[in-house]
């Protein structure tokens, strides 16, 4: 990271970031509004480094915990892309069925910062699996630019088809107690949502961001919800007052917070839109609730 701090950056520049990183705007036009920003020392390249992912220090559990087994996996997917590759980590000398936890990306493919969340999920007890919803374009390419740019290539149902799949392998698990929920972020908490939706028999699903089902999708929704929003996350947010109306009405069983201050994207640690507080919280509320509605 460069040295500028994140209590120097106007909210316009973070509101600006969200643009590019959900294509809304191209990475010249980022580039070209992120100069009106810049001045003195504070330059467009240092922004732009400064706005950009840091993977190399941020993973909190290491690829090699001793306490866990973590491996990359092919498993079938028929209904979407025929075969995909995920990160499944499981804890170490497990003794007894454990639950599982689907841990979905954001919009650029398995980066190293969801496969750090798949560790973490696992660490706290759970078979996680991270699958790659890149992986019939050749797989994560190893930055997220391209990621993002591969990713809108796929079309989402396709996806969505390619995580329910990922579902039905981990509930499926010789080690799997049978009851199996799912973690999404940005895209990842769409997919978690829909997952929601499709899925009947799916016990627990938190969607961090995540843009939200149909009214008439809503309504189908058995599992049991813990919703995660951002605050200034205005373009996601607007979705929530008409998605609440349904939740309410058809008795669905949720929960909803609102984490005052913070950005899209506030869980993910690799970016200075990380709010170390409220993602602490969010987290523990994620596990907690994990346990008590799949142990």
């Amino acid at each position: 990271m460069s040295e500028l701090k994140k209590e120097d950056i106007k909210q316009e520049v973070f509101d600006l970031y969200d643009d590019y990183a959900h294509n809304k705007i191209g990475r010249r036009q980022f580039v070209e509004r992120l100069s009106l920003y810049a001045a003195g020392s504070v330059t467009v390249g240092s922004l732009l480094s400064f706005m950009s992912p840091n993977y190399k220090t941020t993973a909190e559990v290491a690829k090699d915990h001793p306490n866990l087994e973590s491996e990359y996996i092919m498993y079938d997917s028929p209904k979407g892309a025929g075969k995909m590759k995920g990160l499944l980590s499981l804890p170490k000398d497990v003794t007894k069925k454990v639950p599982g936890v689907i841990v979905v990306h954001e919009n650029r493919g398995l980066n190293p910062y969801i496969e750090d969340v798949g560790r973490r999920t696992a660490l706290e007890g759970f078979i996680s699996l991270a699958p790659d919803a890149l992986t019939p374009l050749g797989g994560y390419p190893g930055n997220d630019d391209d990621g993002r740019t591969m990713q809108k290539k796929r079309d989402r149902n396709e996806m969505l088809e390619d995580f329910i799949a990922a579902y039905e392998y981990v509930k499926n698990h010789p080690k799997c107690n049978g009851k199996v929920g799912v973690v999404g972020f940005c895209f990842g908490g769409w997919i978690s949502n829909m997952m929601a939706v499709r899925l009947n028999d799916l016990q627990a699903a938190v969607p961090f961001y995540g843009r939200q089902p149909s009214d008439e999708d809503a309504a189908k929704i058995k599992a049991s919800l813990l919703l995660q929003y951002a605050d200034l996350d205005k373009r996601v947010n607007a979705g929530w007052e008409a998605y609440e109306k349904v939740l309410k009405a058809h008795n669905i069983d949720y929960t909803a917070h609102f984490y005052p201050n913070v950005n899209h994207g506030f869980h993910n640690n690799t970016t200075p839109r990380y709010d170390k507080k409220a993602a602490t919280l969010a987290w523990e509320r994620t596990i907690a609730f994990f346990k008590e509605k799949l142990v």
